[in-house]
């Protein structure tokens, strides 16, 4: 990755905030249409019903989080298993970042997943 991907990745929808009030099939739309990659949501080993908002998912996980999180926001420049681990952490839902229905390496940036051929 070059460094003024780098750059621009440190800029790029640094706003791409994320509340637990959101239903999950537009906190998925809306992170695709902000980084180009797939925001894929579970419950257990399946794939989440996208008409719960993230705070109801968060009730249905045997984790106790606190379902008052707050919300937070996802850049360009993080590491895709630290973005992963965010969703975990606060609301104790597990996520995973695809591309082209395939998994992105958790060490890759989320920038360096939408420009990459995966």
């Amino acid at each position: 990755m070059g460094l003024l991907d780098k750059i621009k990745d440190n800029f790029t929808k640094a706003e791409f905030n994320v509340s637990p009030q959101k239903k999950l099939k537009t906190l998925s739309a809306e992170f695709e249409n902000a980084f180009g990659v797939e925001l894929v949501f579970y419950k257990g080993k399946q794939i989440a019903d996208g008409g719960l908002t993230l705070k109801q998912l968060n009730t249905k996980t045997s984790k106790e989080v606190d379902t008052k999180a707050d919300g937070f926001q996802v850049k360009a420049s993080m590491k895709v298993g630290d973005a992963e681990k965010l969703f975990d952490t606060n609301f104790g839902v597990t996520v995973q970042i695809k591309k082209n229905g395939k998994l992105v390496p958790n060490d890759m940036t989320i920038g360096e997943a939408a420009r990459a051929e995966i």
